[in-house]
């Protein structure tokens, strides 16, 4: 089940597969993003992180082509470029707890090679746009676990990304800064494209314009999530909403037909 973007694809990802010591993480895989807040869901283990991280460059495919911003990520000039205009919150990002947290955005958009002259200005905006304008001379050591992860969030949106990835970006954040996080993402996702890997379907639900479900390296379902939601609608499967009610349905309909597909019998087991 596949629908693809309302707008020119930023990303494009073809037949993109990677094994880890043997194991396959993805699996021929093709994908196409435009501008807006996509939302990547799926199991433990289904290949959320090992994408996100094939797109931020950090991580390289076993096969296939990856096209982002109109630059081949295969190309030494090209991942360059691409890193250039990318935003990149990983599950667990690396700082410097000595340095303030105006020091250490700074830093971010250094490596990011924005000019100088605007790097001051560009720091105390993406510090305010988490809000975290009244602790910008802090130390990071002295902040809590959300407050940190905001500060990931602001360096990676210090250079107005044109691709923003996000791997479980509202961990450690509480209900009121969840909310705030989702219109942040809803903003950005106007003239970017966001990419965000949750296990919380309410995020997905709240923020986002288009879903991916990903299991055992294979793309499950693809359609937004008001689609899902009715599929929740009229599914019996478990869940306290009709959108967590269709991820499991989507989720069962994809093993099943998978499972067909090879000639062996359906088991039904724990899509959660």
């Amino acid at each position: 089940m596949s629908t693809p973007s309302a707008t020119p694809p930023t990303i494009r990802a073809a037949a993109l597969r990677v094994e880890h010591r043997k194991a396959v993480a993805l699996d021929s895989v093709d994908l196409e993003l435009g501008t807006g807040v996509h939302g990547l869901l799926g199991p433990n283990g289904a290949g959320k992180t090992s994408l996100i991280r094939v797109l931020a460059t950090v991580a390289q495919p076993s096969g296939g082509r990856v096209e982002m911003l109109g630059e081949d990520s295969a190309d030494p000039r090209g991942r360059t470029a691409i890193r250039r205009r990318l935003g990149y919150l990983p599950q667990e990002f690396g700082y410097y707890p000595g340095f303030t947290v105006r020091e250490f955005v700074a830093y971010m958009a250094w490596l990011k090679e924005l000019p100088a002259d605007r790097v001051p200005e560009a720091v105390e905006r993406a510090v305010d746009r988490v809000g975290l304008a009244d602790r910008i001379d802090a130390k990071i050591k002295t902040l809590s676990g959300g407050m940190v992860r905001r500060v990931g969030m602001a360096q990676a949106v210090v250079n107005d990304p044109g691709v923003l990835l996000l791997d479980e970006p509202t961990a450690g954040l509480d209900p009121e800064q969840r909310v705030e996080l989702r219109e942040l993402l809803r903003t950005l996702g106007a003239s970017a494209t966001v990419v965000v890997s949750t296990h919380l379907v309410e995020d997905v639900a709240a923020a986002c314009t288009e879903v991916t479900l990903l299991d055992r390296g294979r793309v499950a379902y693809r359609g937004t999530p008001e689609t899902l939601t009715r599929l929740g609608e009229t599914s019996d499967e478990p869940g306290d909403h009709p959108i967590e009610r269709g991820y499991t349905a989507a989720l069962r309909t994809h093993r099943i037909r998978t499972h067909r597909a090879h000639g062996t019998p359906a088991a039904r087991e724990s899509v959660r």
